[in-house]
């Protein structure tokens, strides 16, 4: 359990690991992984648990039971072994390397940048 939520670590795959982020697509651990694993983490993933379903009411008789829910999509949570890694201290702190060698920044990060450019602070940036 984490000191506070800011950084939080558990027993993923029974490794001691940093949470870097829970619940995401299987697109989005590639993306994650591509950049951690190239700047010297190892990456541990693991499925999420299915969230918590409220119970379905009982019907009542003479009325067709409800259709089951749809099943949620496939989420996984991704964590480093390095349990003093933080994301948010790595990409404000500019310790994270793209492969090409540039500066990850806070939009490519949220991949709403193709390329990480650092060259206007984030703060200056217009937004959208």
């Amino acid at each position: 359990m984490a000191i506070n939520a800011n950084h939080p670590f558990e027993e993923l795959d029974g490794r001691r690991c940093a949470v870097v982020e829970r619940n995401v697509s299987p697109e989005r651990v590639e993306f994650i992984r591509y950049i951690l694993e190239g700047n010297g983490y190892t990456v541990v993933v693991t499925p999420s648990p299915p969230p918590k379903a409220a119970a379905a009411p009982k019907p009542v008789e003479g009325e067709e039971p409800p259709p089951p829910a749809p099943e949620p999509p496939a989420t996984f949570t991704v964590g480093v072994t390095d349990v003093t890694f933080n994301a948010v201290n790595a990409i404000f702190g500019r310790l994270l390397r793209s492969p090409e060698g540039r500066v990850v920044t806070l939009a490519y990060w949220q991949q709403k940048e193709e390329v990480p450019s650092d060259g206007v602070p984030y703060f200056q940036k217009p937004q959208p």
